[in-house]
Parts: C-alpha cells; structure tokens; sequence
C-alpha cells in the first residue's frame, strides 16, 4: 500500500466537472436514476434524508427499496409513507438503476436480528445491476466485493472496525489523530475508493489523494452523513457514463459531493446550529454557484 500518494486540495472550480446538466434531449432515465437501500426499522429518518439530498442535488430518478420480507411490512410501510411524505417524486418500483447508494441507516451484519435480516439480502440483490456504488454505515462490509467502482463513506469509528476485520489492527482514535495516512492504507488494503468523514474530508483511491476545506462544525449532528451519501448518490448516478468512459472517477465525484454538502452546511449554519434537514434546503442555490 501507498501512504505517500500526491495529495490535490480540492475546491470549487474543481466540482464543476462532476455537475451534469440535462439538455433538452434528457429524459428522467437519461439524467440518471439511482437506486437507494437505505433506511431502517431502527432508523427510517435516514431513508428520508439520503432520498431528499438527491433530489434536491439533481437526478433523473430515485428508486427507493424499502424492505423486503413480509415480517417487516410495518416498518416498510412507515418508511414508504415517510420518504413520500417528504420527496412524493421518489419511486417505490424495482426497475434499473445508474449508480446504487445502500447502507445509510442501517445497522452492521449481525445487529438488529431479523429486523435488519432482509436489508442484508437486498444488498445481495442489488450487486446484480453491475452499476456503481457508494457504500455507507450497514453496507461498508461489502468493501471491496463488488467488481463495479465502489465508494466507501465511513467516518474514524467504523473504518477502524472495518479495517480490524481485515487485519489491520487500528484504533478510531489513531485514525483520528492521522486521517490523511489511513484514508491511504484503507483504499489499498479495501481496494475501493474511500471518503473519510471529520471536520476535514479525506478522499483516497490508488492514485491520489484528495482534501477538503474544514468544514463548519456545526456538521456534528446526527443526520448529516446520511444527506451527504444521498447528494453522492445522486453525482454518480448522473456521471455514471463519464465514469464509464474514464472522463471522471468516483473519487472526484465523492469530493464534488462532499464540498457540496460542506457549503451548503455553511449557508444553513449562519454561524449556528441547524438540523440536518436543513442543509436539503440550500443544495440547489449552492449547485448553481458552482456552476457560476
């Protein structure tokens, strides 16, 4: 593993590569469609809010999986109620996808019994569409088993936990006292592309490494990761053919979302707190600036 990749300090005219704009040829499948399992029983605000990040970033289409076993029809029901209270625009229908976004929300393999069970299978399901992915929270197990670009979006707990299960024995602490080396080490030793969450964003993949500005911390509220992963997801969706081409990475586009997420926490912050929610509200004024 490389620890000593160049590192690009990223900012907003860099963003503008990764921001796709639909001509009068696009149509909602053309302009990206993807596909979300997120959410859960023990956590459903986090479907409403990866699904309300995307459509306020720009997307042809959200398909939401909400559960799949029958034993899980009442919290299915609550979810689906939730995230078309909040985004009526997103589909509750299977059907092909860009780019997948699984995992925010949801509880590791093993925690939460059979509650969380079928989430797990529906992450085996989606592997099938050979699209790109971002991995967060219940789904940054999988790392590096999916032959598709991959991005990972843990912060210093769970990419400690994760590198420990492949035997590198690290601390979260230790991550968090040198996150610029481990962001390094886990996208060798995982072999994907790695977004390393704090109050300054690390981006690592096999050839570079990318840093953002610090960001306000007023971002420490819960929620926040889950409208990150979903403006993500909505980025990869709608550069899935340029990534294809190799005219972007999944790197970059992780980097785009996340100065995204950085500015708009700034604007919803003022200088104070504010809920996660409230960052959704400022994605397309910030988008536009960018585009500017």
């Amino acid at each position: 593993m490389n620890e000593n990749l160049p590192v690009t300090k990223w900012s907003a005219k860099e963003c503008r590569r990764a921001l796709v704009v639909p001509t009068s040829l696009d149509h909602k499948y053309s302009h990206g469609v993807i596909g979300m399992i997120t959410g859960s029983a023990q956590y459903p605000g986090a479907a409403v809010l990866t699904t309300h990040a995307a459509m306020a970033t720009g997307v042809g289409m959200i398909r939401f999986y909400p559960p799949s076993e029958y034993w899980e029809w009442q919290a299915l029901r609550m979810i689906d109620q939730l995230v078309l209270a909040r985004s009526p625009e997103v589909v509750i229908h299977p059907g092909k996808v860009s780019a997948w976004l699984l995992g925010s929300g949801i509880p590791a393999k093993g925690i939460g019994g059979y509650k969380t069970r079928s989430r797990h299978r529906d992450f085996r399901k989606a592997s099938k569409q050979s699209v790109p992915m971002i991995l967060d929270a219940g789904a940054l197990y999988l790392s590096g088993t999916f032959s598709t670009p991959t991005l990972i979006t843990p912060h210093v707990g769970e990419l400690a936990d994760l590198l420990n299960s492949r035997g590198i024995s690290v601390t979260s602490s230790a991550i968090e006292g040198d996150p610029k080396k481990w962001v390094q080490v886990a996208a060798g030793v995982l072999n994907v592309s790695v977004l390393l969450k704090g109050s300054t964003t690390y981006l690592a993949d096999d050839a570079r490494v990318i840093e953002l500005p610090e960001a306000t911390p007023w971002l420490a509220t819960a929620g926040t990761g889950d409208v990150l992963a979903g403006i993500i997801g909505a980025l990869l969706a709608t550069n899935s053919v340029a990534l294809a081409h190799g005219d972007i990475t999944i790197t970059e586009i992780g980097a785009t979302g996340a100065m995204i997420h950085a500015m708009a926490a700034y604007e919803a912050s003022a200088g104070g707190p504010f809920s996660a929610s409230r960052i959704c509200d400022f994605i397309p004024s910030v988008v536009r600036k960018l585009f500017s």
